[in-house]
């Protein structure tokens, strides 16, 4: 049976972080009921999450800034701001344990003096270097290990704190560390876990303690048993910080792999499936830098590249990288060559950048928040020539390896009619991203690979642009064949081009 927390006390029904918050949590039975401390200018230890008191008490001042007596003017009764001491004896002698949850080791110290006067057991949560002072101050101490990575915690940082808790956000959750947390003799936690269909999936997975902020929720979850668990969807998301380091670490690659691509020695340019199948050292150095920075800055995703392989997993952030779309046109000495990244949980994307290495320009995408080149957004507008259709304009494809495509002949025929000319300049990557950057209207792809067309799809479709499979369905990731992307005003008519041409050159 797992165990709930409470988080910042009943906040379904009371103010978070209160004397009725607490009480409450306390009435319904919550196992732990997590707070959160801070300690005013005269050294009062109080329980607030903020280190402002702005957003709950309208006091635009920082809780260090303010002494006692006027932290404790904020509110009135039990809906106000109270101290750790106070809280301590609530819970004292109930069925309840106090999780504290400590920011600072300057705030541990205050606090563990508070806790050790009062008699009363509680458990520690919060940043790592906070707990490594209640370790020093207290070897007995309940600790919660935070890991807000997708790795495993090492055996090392387990003997330093000696946890009886490894505590992760939810999102960070896999069957792999439930494992090695419970070979090790310790529970494992989760945190806030608000959605119905996210509780059942951390209990089917064996998670001992659920931190929520929607407790009746939860109890009522855990009531229909693993039968209904086990029937939920895995979360396909990344926490907050890890999705803010991924922008920053595809960012930080696209802008060096478009430096280091200009620049360096081709080497031994080599082949692989055949003579027009080209790798060079630049392909494999990318490759193995962009491997190395993600394995040190995001540990436990995946890889899965042009040159070295790899294997996504369910549930798995993966990333999608082709360190030189255009190989051909580097080992030939046509500056026409793209880096493609892109990061994914199953099907879903969620980052993309694309290095315009000859241009040393960056795409970039993030799903649900546009897409943007070098820093300028870009959002498709409706063109004042749509009206005359594709006469006149751009559309670009790519061979299939070396060779047309079935019916790529009659694709042409079909463009030469409306008076529109095929570009064919030998990256699928620019090719699929350009219609984003009003680079011609459309792009067709015969067969989509997430390893080079993924992160282009992404910016297409954040910039506004329509992607259609093969049967004309939207799709960033189409389960099988070929891709189109174009802007909104020419997507039909340029897929049942595409779709005619397919189908008679077949």
């Amino acid at each position: 049976m797992s165990t709930a927390t409470a988080h910042r006390g009943d906040v379904e029904r009371h103010r978070e972080n209160t004397i009725a918050a607490v009480r409450s949590a306390i009435d319904a039975g919550a196992e732990f009921i997590e707070i959160d401390v801070r300690v005013t200018r005269d050294g009062r230890v109080v329980v607030l999450h903020d280190e402002t008191l702005e957003r709950l008490w309208g006091l635009d001042r920082e809780v260090s800034q303010v002494d006692w007596a006027d932290v404790a003017a904020l509110g009135e009764g039990e809906n106000r701001i109270p101290l750790l001491a106070d809280v301590l004896t609530l819970a004292a002698g109930t069925s309840s344990t106090l999780l504290i949850d400590s920011s600072t080791p300057e705030i541990v110290d205050a606090a563990m003096r508070v806790v050790l006067g009062s008699g009363v057991r509680v458990a520690w949560c919060g940043a790592l270097e906070a707990l490594r002072t209640v370790r020093a101050l207290d070897p007995e101490a309940s600790i919660w290990l935070p890991w807000d990575r997708r790795d495993l915690p090492s055996a090392d940082v387990l003997a330093e704190l000696r946890p009886d808790v490894v505590n992760t956000e939810y999102l960070l959750l896999s069957a792999e560390l439930i494992d090695v947390v419970h070979r090790a003799g310790l529970d494992v936690a989760c945190w806030t876990v608000d959605d119905e269909d996210a509780m059942r999936w951390v209990l089917a997975l064996g998670a001992d303690v659920v931190t929520t902020n929607r407790l009746g929720v939860l109890r009522k979850v855990v009531a229909e048993g693993r039968a209904s668990w086990e029937e939920a969807p895995r979360p396909v998301k990344l926490t907050d910080d890890e999705l803010v380091e991924a922008i920053a670490v595809a960012g930080e690659l696209a802008r060096w792999a478009n430096d280091f691509t200009r620049n360096a020695d081709l080497g031994d340019v080599r082949t692989k499936a055949n003579a027009a199948d080209h790798v060079t050292a630049v392909d494999l150095a990318v490759e193995a830098h962009v491997r190395k920075v993600i394995a040190e800055r995001l540990p436990g995703h995946l890889v899965v590249g042009e040159e070295m392989g790899g294997v996504a997993r369910p549930g798995v952030p993966c990333w999608y990288v082709d360190p030189v779309d255009g190989t051909a046109n580097l080992a030939n000495g046509v500056p026409w060559t793209a880096f493609s990244l892109a990061l994914a949980i199953d099907r879903e994307p969620f980052v993309a950048v694309v290095g315009d290495v000859w241009r040393d320009q960056v795409f970039a995408a993030v799903a649900g928040k546009g897409a943007e080149l070098d820093g300028r957004p870009l959002e498709l507008q409706t063109s004042d020539r749509a009206e005359s259709g594709l006469e006149g304009r751009i559309v670009s494809t790519e061979l299939l390896n070396h060779s047309p495509w079935p019916g790529m002949d009659l694709f042409l025929d079909g463009l030469r009619d409306r008076f529109c000319t095929l570009r064919v300049m030998g990256s699928g990557t620019l090719t699929l991203a350009g219609p984003a950057a009003g680079r011609g209207v459309g792009a067709v792809i015969e067969r989509f690979s997430p390893i080079d067309h993924l992160a282009s799809a992404l910016v297409v479709r954040e910039a506004g642009g329509v992607l259609l499979d093969d049967n004309g369905n939207e799709t960033v990731w189409p389960e099988s064949g070929g891709i189109l992307a174009a802007r909104p005003e020419y997507a039909q008519e340029l897929h049942k081009l595409w779709s005619v041409a397919r189908r008679k050159g077949v």
